[in-house]
């Protein structure tokens, strides 16, 4: 059930590496890269990322893109993104190589981030005026993709070009806010059914391609899910990492496992996440 039960102030961006067969995710608070092997301290914050190859990712940070060499720990500045007063929060590569993450206001202001995209040398805003992005996956043909803004409690969808450029308007996919969840991580699986952690509600929700909830894994001791992942050798384990961030000591009491990633084996099929393309 516990995958990895060192406390992090907000996990997130867990990313399973199919050619190294090994779990990476990041304390976006604590500034760091972990595996179950290594950790990793930055000095900016970090939170999402993409594999390039075997020991080589694609990072998302407080200050943009880098790449990060897993063997020699050295970083190689790739493109600017955001500003002072902003930092990353969740990112995932698209299925067409690109990679998407969200910026935000380092004390979650209202419309202070967006999302963007970095595809073969070329980085852009998507959409902007976002205070908490999250729930960035994406269909298997690479046809759509999915957002929210967890200040809004909705799941976007919008279509995608060949290239995997978003065409036409976002529309509402998934109104949780009705519900009082908020959605944060996501992830799609082989089906195309969608994973969403839901932070405060303990749990990672599963939906139908058609927006019905079917089933939800819950994260006992842990209230904070943040975000979802397959893997394992036959990418049929979900992986969740959850979070500390905001609880008092009566609540890290009530809720010991906070923090911790969990894994929870032949839960449904997942998708090898793509390579981006650097």
């Amino acid at each position: 059930m516990i995958h990895d039960s060192r406390p992090c102030e907000l996990g997130e961006g867990p990313l399973w590496h199919p050619l190294r067969h090994e779990l990476f995710w990041f304390d976006i608070l604590n500034r760091t890269l972990h595996s179950r092997a290594a950790s990793w301290p930055f000095d900016v914050y970090v939170s999402a990322a993409g594999w390039i190859s075997r020991d080589e990712l694609l990072v998302a940070s407080e200050t943009g893109l880098f790449r990060f060499d897993l063997t020699t720990a050295t970083q190689t500045p790739v493109a600017a993104a955001g500003t002072a007063d902003t930092r990353s929060n969740d990112g995932r590569a698209d299925r067409q190589g690109g990679f998407w993450f969200g910026t935000m206001g380092k004390k979650a202001e209202t419309g202070a981030g967006a999302i963007w995209r970095w595809y073969r040398g070329e980085l852009r805003p998507l959409f902007r005026e976002i205070s908490i992005p999250n729930s960035i996956c994406f269909a298997p043909d690479g046809t759509a993709a999915h957002f929210s803004d967890t200040a809004q409690g909705k799941v976007m969808k919008v279509a995608l070009d060949s290239a995997g450029w978003p065409k036409g308007e976002p529309v509402v996919w998934l109104d949780l806010a009705r519900a009082g969840l908020n959605p944060d991580g996501a992830v799609i699986d082989a089906e195309g059914r969608f994973w969403n952690a839901q932070w405060g509600a303990g749990r990672v929700a599963c939906y139908g391609a058609d927006g019905s909830f079917l089933q939800a894994v819950e994260t006992p001791g842990a209230t904070q899910s943040s975000c979802p992942a397959f893997g394992g050798p036959d990418l049929t384990t979900l992986f969740v990492t959850t979070a500390l961030e905001h609880m008092d000591a009566e609540a890290r009491a009530r809720h010991p496992a906070s923090g911790q990633v969990f894994a929870f084996p032949n839960v449904a099929q997942g998708l090898p996440e793509p390579q981006v393309s650097a």
